[in-house]
């Protein structure tokens, strides 16, 4: 079987049923290549898949040009890997119905530690705050962090893992050229830099109420884990999640506040048994994963004024005026300290204006405390 050929035909089929991947393999599986199941006859599809589909898809086919649309992608810059190519994540063939091909932006990986945090649109403060600084240190210790850059939970994940200087995968529910929710824009920009942003939905696909659910076990396939921060009983993470047990994946759960209808889910799903999550740390213990990008805390120097602004975050969440306040210092000199802080490390933005130590920067602060530091 020529290799490049059966590339282009996995990009016809992934053309012509996107998002129905289980209906792909049954064509695939029963003609025995994407390319016998392109050029076969619509009778002999419809002994598949039915009459009605058969001839709908007879239709696309017939409208469908591959070379045109392979310069459509190249033009935007979107690339594409199929089932076909040793390169396709190896995570996400083990599914029971992958995409036979993905398109992106950015750069994918075969094999990377990844995992996915995930939760509702509308979170509280406390879980757009949680899900951004767990996703910052997962990414500092080396771990690609996976979402649906959705509102809420979903783009503060992206912009942790980006703060934490890491990758992280968004998938879409849209084609790679549609950027959804449009508010999203500045953060898809980021991502491409710095990750991927993929889909598999052909270029010019619009948001669709189904296409989310589907996406989901995109997002479960690629990881070894699935992170639900925030998630109401009815929350399309809990599809993830399900769907990630479906794949064998581990489940984990941040807990929340009892009296929040944004945490009920989560709480179910940690009385079912998913594992309990405070901190990065927690999540790599449950993989068996090592720390890998971690800088040493002790060694960090840092000047008697930033060790000020550091002692004053131990308390947790302050903003810019508290600081200024409490460390009776001017906006300009605590503004340069907290943009020396991120630059080490130590200290990132947190919601609402306000500023809170990275885990590096709680590490520091304990331990200097165990050796009798009194900063």
């Amino acid at each position: 079987m020529n290799s490049a050929e059966e590339r282009l035909y996995c990009l016809a089929w992934q053309l012509l049923l996107p998002g129905q991947s289980r209906r792909v393999k049954e064509l695939i599986s029963f003609f025995g290549s994407a390319r016998e199941a392109f050029l076969a006859s619509p009778r002999h599809w419809a002994s598949v898949v039915g009459e009605r589909l058969a001839e709908a898809l007879a239709g696309r086919r017939a409208k469908l040009d591959l070379k045109k649309e392979e310069e459509r992608l190249r033009k935007l810059g979107v690339r594409y890997v199929t089932l076909a190519e040793p390169d396709y994540p190896a995570l996400l063939r083990e599914i029971d119905s992958p995409p036979v091909a993905l398109f992106y932006l950015g750069e994918i990986r075969r094999e990377e530690r990844a995992v996915a945090i995930v939760g509702t649109r509308r979170p509280t403060r406390y879980g757009r705050e949680v899900a951004e600084s767990l996703a910052s240190d997962l990414a500092r210790f080396g771990v690609t962090v996976v979402s649906g850059l959705a509102r809420g939970i979903d783009a503060a994940a992206h912009r942790g893992a980006l703060s934490g200087g890491g990758r992280t995968l968004a998938v879409l529910g849209t084609g790679c050229d549609r950027c959804y929710p449009r508010e999203n824009w500045r953060l898809w920009q980021e991502i491409e830099k710095k990750g991927a942003l993929i889909s598999e939905f052909p270029l010019g696909t619009e948001a669709r109420p189904w296409h989310f659910p589907v996406r989901n076990r995109i997002i479960a396939g690629l990881v070894h884990a699935v992170i639900v921060v925030e998630a109401p009983e009815k929350s399309g993470a809990l599809i993830t999640a399900d769907l990630a047990l479906e794949y064998g994946r581990e489940v984990l759960a941040v807990p929340g506040r009892v009296t929040t209808p944004q945490a009920k889910g989560s709480h179910l799903l940690l009385k079912q048994g998913a594992y309990l999550v405070e901190k990065a740390e927690d999540v790599l213990e449950v993989l068996g994963w090592e720390i890998i990008g971690a800088e040493e805390e002790e060694g960090l120097a840092l000047n008697p004024e930033e060790e000020e602004v550091v002692s004053l975050l131990a308390a947790g969440f302050l903003s810019l005026e508290e600081l200024v306040e409490r460390g009776k210092m001017s906006v300009d000199a605590c503004l340069s300290l907290l943009s020396m802080l991120e630059l080490k490390g130590v200290v990132r933005p947190g919601g609402g204006g306000t500023y809170l130590l990275t885990r590096q920067g709680e590490n520091l602060l304990r331990s200097r405390r165990r050796k009798g530091d009194p900063r």
